[in-house]
C-alpha cells in the first residue's frame, strides 16, 4: 500500500512538473519597470542591458526506485550558466544570448540511469508591448540536450509563448504556452501570479521559482519557495546495451525535481546580486516516458543553493 500511494504521490507530481514549466517567469519587476516607462517600444532606440546567472547546487544523498530495482546513496551536483542581452529596438525587447545546464549524479557501479545530464543552449527572443496592459514574451532555446557527449540526435528546440496581464503596479497575471516535441505532452499550458501584498512583502509565484519574499532593506531579501526543474534529454547510442537494457539507446530522458527552502539575496552592488539557499528536495524523477522504464523518488535529500546574478 505504502509503495502504491508512492508511485501516486509521484505520478501527480511529475504532471504538475510538466504542466506548470511550460512557461518562463516574464512577471519580473524588471520587465514590467522597462515597459512602464517613458520610452515606449515604438519611439527608443537601440540600447544595450542584459542579465546573467551563475548559479551552483549540491543535493545530497538520495534515492529513486523502480519497482524492484533500486539506486541508492547517490548525491547531485548542479550548475547553471546563463547570459542574455537585452537590447530595445522598436518592436520591444530583445532576448540574445546562451545558456548551459550539468546535472552530476554520484551513481555507483553501472546504474541503470546517466551519470550526466546536460544542456547547451541559445536563448532567442523577444518581449513586445501589445497594450498598456498586456506583454507578450516568444522564446525559443535551440541546442543540444543530452548526456556526456553531444551528437546530431541530441538537437531540440523547445520554445515558450507567455503573456503578462498588469492588471495593476502591484498585481501581474501570467498565462502561456510551452512547446516541446520531445516532452510526453508536447504542448502544455501554464500560468502564474506576481502580488506585492504590502509595502514589503511580494507573492511572486511564477515558475520556476515561485516564492514568498520579505525586503528587509533596498540591499537584503529573505524568501522562502521552491524551485521546478524538467528537461528533456537523450541518452547515447550504446546507453541500453551497456546496462541490459536495450530498448534505451538513444531514448529520450525527462529529468524533474522540486526544491523547497529558503534564502537571501544580497545585492551588493546595482549590477551583482549574491544568493544562498538551504532546503529540502522531496521530489525526483527519471523517465525514459516512450520506452516505460520510470525512476522516480524514494526518500528526499538536502540541498544548497549559493549564486551570483544581475541585471545591467
Amino acid at each position: 500500500m505504502k509503495k502504491f500511494l508512492s508511485r501516486r504521490v509521484a505520478g501527480v507530481y511529475g504532471a504538475l512538473i510538466s504542466l506548470l514549466v511550460a512557461i518562463p517567469a516574464m512577471a519580473d519587476e524588471k520587465s514590467i519597470q522597462e515597459f512602464s516607462a517613458g520610452a515606449t517600444p515604438e519611439t527608443s532606440t537601440f540600447s544595450l542591458s542584459g542579465e546573467y546567472l551563475v548559479e551552483g547546487t549540491y543535493v545530497g544523498n538520495g534515492d529513486v526506485v523502480r519497482g524492484p530495482h533500486e539506486v541508492r546513496n547517490f548525491d547531485e551536483s548542479d550548475i547553471l550558466l546563463r547570459f542574455v542581452l537585452t537590447p530595445r529596438i522598436k518592436l520591444g525587447v530583445l532576448r540574445l544570448g546562451a545558456e548551459w545546464e550539468r546535472f552530476s549524479f554520484g551513481f555507483s557501479g553501472r546504474a541503470p540511469l546517466p551519470d550526466t545530464l546536460q544542456a547547451v543552449s541559445l536563448v532567442l527572443g523577444i518581449d513586445t508591448q501589445l497594450s498598456d496592459s498586456i506583454l507578450l514574451r516568444f522564446q525559443a532555446q535551440p541546442g543540444f540536450y543530452g548526456t556526456d557527449h553531444f551528437e546530431s540526435q541530441d538537437v531540440n528546440i523547445p520554445f515558450v509563448i507567455g503573456g503578462t496581464y498588469i492588471y495593476s503596479p502591484d498585481l501581474q497575471l501570467v498565462l502561456g504556452i510551452g512547446v516541446d516535441i520531445e516532452r510526453k505532452y508536447p504542448v502544455l499550458p501554464g500560468g502564474g501570479v506576481r502580488w506585492k501584498i504590502a509595502r514589503q512583502w511580494l507573492l511572486n509565484a511564477v515558475l520556476p521559482t515561485p516564492r514568498l519574499e520579505f525586503q528587509l532593506n533596498k540591499d537584503l531579501t529573505f524568501y522562502a519557495g521552491g524551485t521546478v526543474k524538467e528537461t528533456n534529454f537523450r541518452v547515447g547510442d550504446n546507453f541500453g546495451i551497456t546496462r541490459g537494457i536495450p530498448r534505451l539507446n538513444q531514448a529520450v530522458l525527462t529529468y524533474g525535481e522540486i526544491r523547497t527552502g529558503a534564502g537571501a539575496d544580497w545585492k551588493v552592488s546595482p549590477v551583482i546580486t549574491l544568493s544562498a539557499e538551504a532546503g529540502y528536495q522531496p521530489y525526483r524523477d527519471f523517465d525514459f516516458y516512450r520506452a516505460n522504464v520510470r525512476y522516480h523518488q524514494d526518500g528526499g535529500a538536502p540541498y544548497g543553493t549559493i549564486s551570483v546574478h544581475g541585471e545591467f
